[in-house]
């Protein structure tokens, strides 16, 4: 199994993300690294992700703004 991230913007269209990992072993791995990298796809104009296995949607899109994910303000 593959687990694998599509990279996009706001309007759906595919964001291009850089040097992402092209697909995880385990749903776990990818949703542990989506968590630590988060931040870093942002600068790259990535706004929203979604995850599927082998190709077939698992969920999303997920947006990666904190203010709209509920993420917690740091500082």
């Amino acid at each position: 199994m593959a687990w694998t991230w599509r990279f996009e913007k706001a309007d759906g269209t595919e964001a291009p993300a850089g040097e992402a990992p092209e697909d995880f072993s385990t749903q776990g791995d990818a949703e542990s690294w989506i968590g630590e990298e988060w931040k870093t796809l942002l600068d790259r104009d990535v706004d929203q992700v979604t995850l599927f296995e082998d190709g077939v949607k698992v969920y999303g899109p997920m947006s990666l703004h904190a203010e709209e994910s509920g993420e917690a303000a740091e500082g």
